[in-house]
């Protein structure tokens, strides 16, 4: 049998048990990472796995069941089984779901890919890290630390309303970090980001990060953290680095638009979201520099795809335009019940697991000016970049970000490092300052999003470019 004749047979037992409505995604997934520290190999792990996953609708429930077993039986089974937990979950009377249209499409789709990042060999890898993290480790790095992660995934998707598309993506990434240890405290530096660069992209990536020739850099910055003067404490006027303002576009507008979110339907582990569905086209979410944008399609971005796991074809669509709030990520089922006439940003960590509303390519547009154009335009401020810590409501409202390295600025120019740098705010209010924004766009990658229970890890993309807020808290009041 082929891959779509087992999703095939999946999807026909779920429809003879009374399913209404059903889909199955065979995957094939490999992965593969490896970190070092100081010089010396610490870990390699390499997984391969394979299964069937069955979605059945049966009035207004959702029934899911997988096997690890491509075999035309079990897939029957698993189709049945979709079935009659559907049904089971089906017993309280309510209005039977309904499906945003889409149009069935039989269609192939792959990333780009120039080198295969499987086959590059385990001892260039080895040598990549062990080089980096020695290098920094001889520059003064009391830990130095490299990983690179590799996915390889293949999916075939039928729907009982012809949906036939495979689909096979490959990502991958990797970064450094040296930490120093002090008088009481430690210090970190990354590169390229606090968890490296990822992408839906072969080897090339990783080639083009050049981990070692920013290694001692990375050091010698974390080592003159440890004497560096404390973030001052008060409002003033801060700007953020791309890196950082990617982690604040995926808390606080990419999870607060998921719809699952809005409708109630994810809400013990991960929380809702504060917006109002009666308010969208309406709110304002900030200022007018602020366009965001739900794009699958970037190439090579983390998010990018050609179909989610609905079959929904990638376009990019708004979420702001021009400070309003305009759209979110959905699914075929959630937006229904929300009136909206797309999805499109429905997906799985893998074939034994329900697909669920996430993030894809969540980020903003390019603005008007340049990081030396915003520092040159601000009198006294901070500038902070890469991501530290992170703490929001269980609403997507109010935040605390940290940072592992911040600057001074004064009359115009960068001055002296900072040293734990932090700043806090209320989405609306903190993104309602923003008054320039970069247009040095950089699609960043974050390979560990969580959401839903049990818990799956997603892997989304935010395009981000540095930006100036005013009147931001920054620092910690004693």
């Amino acid at each position: 049998m082929t891959h779509f004749d087992v999703a095939t047979a999946a999807v026909e037992a779920a429809l003879a048990a009374g399913a209404r409505y059903a889909d199955a995604r065979v995957m094939h997934r490999r992965s593969e990472s490896m970190s070092a520290r100081n010089g010396e190999i610490e870990d390699l792990s390499q997984d391969e796995d394979a299964g069937v996953g069955v979605r059945a609708l049966v009035g207004s429930s959702w029934g899911f069941f997988a096997v690890p077993d491509l075999g035309s039986a079990a897939a029957k089974r698993a189709g049945e089984r979709a079935t009659a937990i559907a049904r089971a979950s089906a017993t309280v009377p309510g209005p039977a779901v309904d499906l945003v249209d889409v149009e069935a499409r039989v269609d192939s789709w792959a990333s780009a890919c120039e080198v295969d990042p499987l086959g590059v060999a385990l001892s260039v890898k080895g040598d990549l890290l062990t080089s980096a993290t020695a290098e920094s480790h001889k520059a003064g790095a009391d830990i130095a630390e490299g990983l690179y992660q590799i996915w390889d995934t293949r999916k075939w998707f039928v729907s009982s309303q012809g949906h036939r598309i495979d689909q096979h993506i490959r990502e991958s990434g990797a970064g450094i970090s040296a930490t120093v240890i002090g008088d009481g405290e430690t210090q970190r530096r990354s590169y390229p980001s606090y968890r490296g660069q990822y992408g839906t992209r072969g080897w090339e990536l990783v080639d083009e990060l050049d981990l070692a020739a920013h290694a001692a850099r990375i050091a010698d910055e974390a080592r003159a953290l440890l004497s560096a003067p404390q973030c001052p404490a008060g409002e003033t006027t801060l700007i953020l680095g791309s890196e950082q303002m990617a982690l604040q576009i995926h808390e606080s507008v990419g999870h607060a638009i998921e719809l699952d979110r809005i409708l109630g339907w994810e809400a013990a582990f991960a929380g809702t979201s504060w917006l109002d569905l009666a308010k969208i086209n309406q709110l304002r979410y900030g200022s007018e520099l602020m366009n965001i944008t739900i794009d699958p399609t970037i190439p090579g971005a983390l998010g990018s795809f050609g179909y989610d796991d609905e079959g929904t074809p990638a376009r990019q669509r708004y979420a702001v335009r021009d400070g309003i709030w305009v759209g979110t990520l959905a699914g075929r089922d959630s937006a229904a019940v929300a009136g909206l006439d797309y999805a499109g940003s429905v997906r799985a960590d893998g074939w034994a697991r329900l697909p669920m509303v996430r993030m894809t390519n969540v980020g903003l547009l390019p603005g008007p000016h340049t990081l030396d154009e915003m520092i040159a335009a601000t009198g006294d401020g901070v500038l902070m970049d890469l991501n530290r810590s992170w703490s929001i409501d269980d609403k997507r409202l109010n935040f605390q970000f940290g940072c592992e390295v911040g600057w001074e600025i004064k009359n115009g120019r960068r001055g002296r490092m900072l040293r734990n740098p932090t700043y806090t705010g209320i989405g609306p209010r903190f993104w309602g300052s923003m008054d320039m924004l970069s247009s040095e766009i950089v699609s960043w990658g974050t390979p560990n999003c969580g959401k839903g229970q049990p818990g799956q890890i997603g892997h989304t993309g935010h395009p981000a470019a540095a930006a100036r807020f005013q009147n931001v808290r920054v620092g910690v009041r004693g």
